[in-house]
């Protein structure tokens, strides 16, 4: 039975080495193909930007140029910054300027013609609209005291803070007013109205202009119109106002029409633009699934399988090994056996279980000694009492002796010993099963002390030995009987180890976090040893366990439950030779 559960432990093992492998390849192979999918995606990206820029940058040079007999350094300048090859040819394949050599696609890239892009008219093919230098600083003048006078109008607070001067392709300055609404001011009107009217250049570009268009409508029947700055027209006469509303697509298509053929001598005729990576050519084959690729793919796969599955194997079977011996050594435990071990090695988690599971068993072991001797303990500590009881009361039965009060006196001394080991076993049993009740109050621990050290002055005086009491004031919430019953256990505890002519000193420190009450004697001390030992319930220092020398050994048990309780802990230090210090810490 234990082969078969080892056999299937092994297969299940197996099956997820192998289920983990396939989600590895997969893994891996999704992975591969996105990483492969993003590079491609930069780098297509990549490409159109630097096809854009290169286009862009050509379109700009035909709308300034009326030819393009200087290209040649920019297309070298564009090759050199994209590392792309740039080639500008005619209409007719002629070349006009080429950044490399060889053999070009046979389709371009983009015809290069700034009258005819995807927007229409490129906007920096002005022609005869640019202007002169003079007329330019004219109207920046006009423009800046535009500006400065909507800043700061004259009588008034400003209009606008933020009004910016902008130049046209044509060198023509305007003003632009992000929001702002300036058709109610007055102030500036008359040199802003300066801005809004044709120059001499542009006047004269205008009326030729507008003789194009007009010739456009007059072979389609359609009304002059007046042509104005930035493509606007309206009716030449105001009745073709109203009787030409339906002819705006007209007269929008003659205006294009005219400016092209007005800008035609101005610009670079149009040309064939080629970009493509020198030095690159295209592969004969490429990678596919074709029979022979796929079955290099499952060998590879296979491989990859197979070498997941022995190295799983290996660690299963390194893991499997110390596992059956926790298991074993868990059998014997189970089976009573208490010295039950496994042994231990490296630093991976079943070292740490080992490691945890011999703890256990070796605390296992202790528990079960400390309750062997416990059960020992309370049958000795009941067996003195109840022989006492018995054996009186046999010869007072038998007539050996009479039943007089001094017979009923140490009689009733040993049924209250009696029921002192009962009341002690009672409290522990409470406090382990969580159900001793404290009912907290505010606890003046200078009082109670004192209390304590009056309670305990008449034992003190018969065994000759002093009690010193010294506290500062303090109050803490607590139960005060059985914050007095752990105090009085550590008394009378003291009291009874100290020689006659000793001391005993009760203290109390108060701390930011705690209240410390310490107990302090003058007796023989304990060994160092014997420090972890003197709270487990029946210990005894002296293990003839004789009334002379040592109570029921619950006492300092019952201080450590009913600290525990009080949500504080007790410590004991003892100096060789120099006697004992019981403390109680107490959170405030």
């Amino acid at each position: 039975m234990a082969e078969r559960r080892r056999s299937s432990l092994l297969v299940r093992l197996l099956a997820v080495s192998a289920v983990v492998s396939l989600l590895s390849v997969a893994a891996t192979a999704w992975l591969a193909v996105r990483t492969t999918t993003r590079a491609i995606q930069q780098e297509q990206g990549q490409a159109l930007s630097d096809e854009a820029k290169i286009y862009d940058t050509l379109i700009g040079y035909a709308a300034t140029h009326r030819d393009w007999s200087g290209a040649g350094p920019l297309v070298t300048s564009l090759a050199t910054s994209t590392g792309h090859r740039v080639t500008l040819t005619g209409r007719a394949g002629e070349p006009i300027a080429d950044s490399g050599t060889g053999s070009l696609p046979g389709k371009p890239l983009a015809t290069v013609d700034p009258l005819l892009t995807d927007e229409g008219i490129d906007a920096r093919a002005v022609g005869p609209f640019r202007l002169t230098a003079a007329e330019q600083e004219e109207l920046r003048v006009v423009a800046t005291r535009v500006r400065n006078c909507l800043r700061d109008p004259p009588g008034g607070a400003a209009l606008v803070h933020n009004a910016d001067i902008v130049e046209e392709p044509n060198g023509r300055s305007r003003l632009e007013v992000p929001g702002g609404d300036l058709s109610t001011d007055t102030a500036c009107v008359r040199p802003r109205a300066v801005l809004d009217e044709p120059v001499t250049t542009e006047r004269r570009a205008l009326t030729k202009l507008g003789t194009l268009v007009n010739a456009c409508l007059a072979r389609q029947d359609v009304p002059a119109v007046t042509i104005g700055l930035s493509n606007t027209w309206t009716w030449a006469d105001p009745v073709s106002a109203r009787t030409g509303q339906n002819r705006n697509q007209v007269v929008a298509d003659c205006l294009t029409a005219g400016r092209r053929e007005q800008l035609a001598s101005w610009v670079a005729p149009a040309a064939l633009l080629f970009v493509t990576v020198p030095d690159s050519p295209v592969p004969a084959t490429a990678f596919d699934l074709s029979l022979e690729n796929r079955i290099r793919i499952l060998a590879v796969t296979g491989l990859v399988l197979l070498a997941a599955v022995g190295v799983t194997t290996l660690a299963g079977m390194r893991l499997v090994r110390p596992l059956r011996a926790l298991t074993a050594a868990a059998g014997r435990m189970r089976d009573g056996d208490a010295t039950a071990r496994v042994e231990a090695s490296g630093r991976d988690e079943i070292a740490r279980l080992a490691d945890a599971f011999n703890d256990m068993s070796q605390r296992r072991q202790h528990v079960e000694q400390l309750r062997h001797a416990m059960v020992g303990d309370i049958a000795h500590e009941m067996r003195t009492p109840v022989t006492n009881i018995r054996g009186w009361l046999e010869a007072a039965h038998d007539g050996v002796v009479p039943l007089d009060r001094e017979l009923m006196a140490s009689l009733l001394e040993e049924a209250l010993l009696l029921q002192h080991v009962i009341d002690d076993l009672q409290d522990l049993s409470a406090a382990d099963a969580g159900e001793l009740r404290l009912h907290p109050q505010p606890v003046e621990i200078a009082s109670l002390l004192s209390g304590v050290a009056d309670a305990f002055h008449a034992t003190a005086e018969k065994a000759e030995v002093t009690l010193t009491v010294r506290t500062a004031p303090a109050t803490i919430t607590a139960d005060p009987i059985r914050l007095r019953q752990a105090v009085g256990n550590l008394m009378a505890n003291a009291i009874r180890h100290t020689p006659p002519g000793g001391q005993v000193t009760i203290s109390s420190v108060e701390t930011d976090s705690e209240l410390t009450i310490a107990v302090t004697d003058t007796g023989p001390g304990l060994p160092p040893d014997q420090l972890e030992l003197v709270f487990e319930r029946f210990w005894r220092a002296e293990k003839s366990r004789s009334r002379q020398t040592g109570g029921s050994g619950l006492g300092l048990s019952i201080v450590r439950k009913l600290t525990e309780a009080h949500h504080g802990r007790v410590s004991v230090t003892s100096p060789p030779g120099e006697g004992a210090t019981f403390t109680l810490h107490l959170p405030l």
